[in-house]
């Protein structure tokens, strides 16, 4: 339950199975800054790491993503849940989630934390990897959790979204 005060952080990540200039993940590489976006645009977004800031993250070799050349991640602040889980299935973004197996290695892998921040909270990405080894290590918890563990999520179930999401 959404505590008060508070907002919905979602880190994503995943390793591309092919670089980022490989025709392979062209259609992928061509659609981020539509499906970034329909995110800023859609109702409830809150705020997203940019564009530059989060490559920065992504190939510093010390920072807390590992500096690996074909991380693709995403770092946002939603209002709620409903608002996220709309936005992830029930708009461009979704057909793109359908491909994820085209693009990303271990696709059934964790590859979503979320956790409640209080409002005007702007996490950083040594926070969002922190709770994502937490989920990882110790499954669904205040602390760290995937959509199973929001009881008013329901869109993840019927849209073929497993847990491990």
């Amino acid at each position: 339950m959404q505590p008060d005060g508070h907002h919905l952080a979602e880190f994503n990540l995943g390793v591309l199975k092919y670089d980022w200039d490989d025709p392979r993940v062209k259609d992928f590489v061509d659609g981020i800054g539509r499906v970034n976006a329909i995110a800023q645009r859609s109702a409830g977004f809150v705020w997203m790491m940019d564009g530059d800031e989060m490559e920065a993250e992504q190939l510093a070799p010390e920072g807390a993503l590992g500096g690996n050349p074909r991380l693709a991640s995403t770092l946002s602040v939603w209002e709620d849940a409903a608002h996220l889980e709309h936005f992830v299935w029930n708009t461009v973004h979704k057909r793109f989630y359908d491909r994820k197996a085209e693009w990303y290695d271990a696709v059934d892998a964790v590859r979503l934390v979320m956790w409640w921040v209080p409002e005007g909270h702007r996490p950083t990405t040594t926070e969002a990897m922190e709770r994502f080894r937490h989920l990882e290590a110790h499954g669904d918890s205040e602390f760290a959790f995937g959509w199973a563990h929001l009881k008013e999520a329901e869109l993840w179930k019927t849209k073929q979204c497993g847990e491990a999401a």
